[in-house]
């Protein structure tokens, strides 16, 4: 999905959508569609946090600011909402926060479609600052409004439920959209839709036939020629065809040919092939075990430990890997970033750790580029909320020994070394995670000194 990104936050929760949307990345590999964020369309009272253009509809996402952090929000979205068990209350006549939302986003929907009338159109309300479970009544499910904590999953199963048109958009209908939503944002080619999903030429049925007249030669007039013809009426019978005479003799079958003698050399042949694999084997065994034990003033050899201290705490490596090809590990802007300039190789590792008790999934990547300066100009946009990630080593490679963690809503740590930053995630690797905890945002600073 391609971000454009506007001035306008209206929430607090803005941030976290962007990052959300940022982190499915370019393409339609996870969901195309061009995501519009921070968009005020005319006749829209206020900015709406995002406006996503899919391939099968249009989705008008509105963030909600919550008062406080909750673990389970109830929001029916015509009752009152409760968060773990408490209703919220408001000095208006609101019955729920979501009831506004709905408003703003119905004004964005008229501006859809008076240019694309028979758009599927869907709202997806965005909660934050975090929200663990949400849960809305089953009647509510069935229709076209969703209420989510924004995180990569949320989005990407809204995106897929809300917006489920069989004909896809064409690039002509996107750029109309999206000049009727944002004059100002830039206009996408035909290739860049393309990659996004959407259709690049007109559906067959909505050209005008285009017809060409046939000219058909002029024939020539013929003026007929009487001919007389000479008919003899006593035409004489053809002869009566011979019987046919007896069938021949079958003749006899052919003697069958001497049976082919078998040829010795097939299983001869596997024998010696045989015998030299074992005589292979056993000289590779002696060699081996020659090898392996050695002399007795040979030193043992030396395994790797697995556990390296950093920043005072102990981290367990599960995975390291290194690649000089960057973007392919990157999401958002920052794979945007490292496919315009690159980057002269990266090395990422997966550790985790335990702290008060918890584990600590914590993932860290080391870029390397030609000078300080370019390295600067990117650290600069990682540090950037919402531009995107560097994906973990080991959930790319599926190498976590059980749980996987999400990395949603993690600590974030940057840091330049020279020419090289290094860039650094932790999550719980149970439960929901915040970015300000402290017992993550410290583990990340640590981080930040491990060895790759």
């Amino acid at each position: 999905m391609r971000l454009v990104r506007f001035p306008r936050q209206p929430t607090r929760v803005s941030e976290d959508i962007r990052a959300a949307l940022a982190s499915l990345g370019r393409g339609r590999n996870v969901v195309g569609g061009v995501a519009l964020a921070g968009v005020q369309p005319e006749g829209a009272p206020q900015a709406v946090d995002a406006v996503l253009i899919v391939p099968g509809g249009v989705l008008v996402v509105v963030g909600v600011d919550l008062p406080d952090p909750a673990m389970r929000l109830d929001a029916p979205l015509d009752g009152r909402w409760r968060t773990d068990g408490w209703p919220l209350v408001s000095t208006d006549e609101a019955v729920n926060p979501g009831i506004e939302a709905l408003a703003l986003a119905a004004t964005v929907a008229e501006r859809v479609r008076a240019v694309e009338p028979d758009a599927t159109l869907g709202t997806v309300i965005a909660v934050g600052p975090f929200v663990e479970t949400v849960e809305q009544p089953p009647a509510d499910l069935t229709g076209p409004v969703r209420v989510v904590h924004p995180t990569p999953t949320s989005m990407l199963a809204a995106a897929v439920s809300l917006a489920s048109a069989e004909q896809p958009f064409t690039a002509r209908q996107v750029r109309a959209l999206v000049r009727a939503l944002e004059p100002t944002a830039p206009e996408q080619d035909d290739e860049t839709l393309a990659a996004e999903g959407f259709t690049t030429e007109e559906h067959p049925l909505a050209l005008a036939p285009e017809t060409v007249p046939i000219e058909h030669p002029t024939r020539p007039e013929v003026t007929p020629v009487p001919v007389t013809v000479a008919v003899n009426l006593e035409r004489p019978r053809p002869p009566r065809p011979a019987p046919l005479p007896s069938p021949l003799p079958a003749p006899a079958p052919a003697p069958a040919p001497p049976p082919a003698p078998t040829p010795r050399s097939q299983r001869v042949r596997w024998q010696p092939l045989a015998a030299a694999g074992a005589f292979v084997a056993v000289v590779g065994a002696v060699l081996a075990l020659v090898l392996t034990r050695g002399g007795e003033d040979e030193a043992p050899p030396v395994t790797p430990t697995a556990v390296t201290t950093a920043g005072g705490v102990e981290f367990t490596e599960r995975a390291a890997g290194a690649d000089d090809d960057c973007a392919p590990h990157a999401t958002g802007d920052l794979q945007v970033a490292l496919e315009e300039s690159g980057c002269t190789g990266v090395r990422r590792a997966s550790f985790d750790t335990t702290v008060d008790g918890t584990t600590v999934a914590v993932s860290v990547a080391a870029l390397a580029f030609a000078d300080e300066a370019s390295a600067q100009e990117f650290l600069q946009l990682a540090d950037t909320p919402g531009s995107g990630t560097i994906i973990d080593f080991a959930t790319e490679t599926r190498r976590w020994p059980g749980d996987v963690p999400a990395f949603a809503n993690a600590a974030y740590a940057g840091a330049l070394d020279g020419s090289t930053v290094r860039l650094v995630l932790t999550c719980l690797l149970d439960g929901a995670s915040r970015p300000d905890d402290p017992r993550l945002t410290d583990t990340a600073k640590a981080a930040l000194k491990l060895p790759l």
